[in-house]
């Protein structure tokens, strides 16, 4: 199983200052296998994605793949998978945005333009909104899509669902076959909202949620890495993760 860093783990403002190169630097110091470079933290994605190329295993879209009425969105699709070929990152991460029943009829749309980017897999994630991070509409979207012939494959994220007020073990019992991408995620409840935080330090019930989904996926820190010496932090966390994944397998 390779661990992975989603390169926003090291916060903003400190991937602003140095750039996602330099963070991916220090997650091959801390042994990291991969990153996950992420979109919405290019500084100058014309300079930062050909720096990064082979450097990254996933590349994050921040934009969703269908608009708030149910539109494929051609165009978000093509600069993720634009970004992802630059990078030569085998997976493109997104979320299914406004996707709904009058959705449906786009898919075989979807299924021609990812085929004719080779090379890149496309995976879903749960988010924190209502239409694109409920168990609800995460099976919705998965049935339809097979039934139109796809095969896509999901990033769970294990702390997204705490956002929808979803219990993270059902939906990871319910969804495990689809599974191909894991971002560990702790959280805790701080007044009026949630909060990610090291598994270690999670509210939530991590163990089962691990023990449920699949254990020879890529998985990712996706969660604070903050400390005076990051590569010893990083370092620790990454063993954390292994460590855990070993005991839950």
């Amino acid at each position: 199983m390779k661990v992975l860093i989603s390169l926003s783990s090291f916060g903003a403002a400190e991937t602003g200052r140095h750039g996602q190169l330099w963070c991916t630097d220090l997650a091959a110091q801390a042994g990291a296998d991969g990153v996950e470079v992420r979109g919405e933290l290019l500084r100058d994605a014309a300079t930062e994605l050909p720096a990064l190329a082979g450097r990254a295993a996933v590349y994050s879209s921040p934009e969703g793949l269908w608009s708030p009425v149910g539109q494929l969105d051609e165009a978000a699709l093509a600069r993720g998978l634009q970004a992802a070929q630059v990078l030569a990152a085998p997976r493109l991460k997104m979320s299914i945005g406004g996707f709904g029943p009058h959705a449906h009829a786009s898919l075989p749309r979807l299924q021609a333009l990812l085929q004719q980017a080779p090379g890149v897999e496309l995976v879903i994630e749960n988010d924190q909104t209502a239409t694109a991070g409920t168990l609800c509409a995460m099976q919705a979207f998965f049935a339809a899509q097979a039934q139109a012939g796809l095969d896509l494959g999901m990033t769970f994220d294990m702390g997204n669902w705490h956002w929808q007020g979803e219990c993270p073990l059902q939906a990871a019992q319910a969804l495990a076959p689809h599974v191909r991408y894991v971002h560990c995620k702790g959280v805790q409840r701080l007044p009026g909202k949630w909060v990610a935080v090291p598994l270690a330090d999670s509210a939530a019930p991590w163990r089962a949620v691990l023990r449920a989904l699949p254990g020879n996926v890529p998985h990712a820190i996706e969660y604070p890495l903050v400390g005076d010496d990051l590569v010893a932090v990083t370092r620790a966390q990454l063993a954390f993760i292994r460590a855990a994944r070993e005991t839950t397998a």
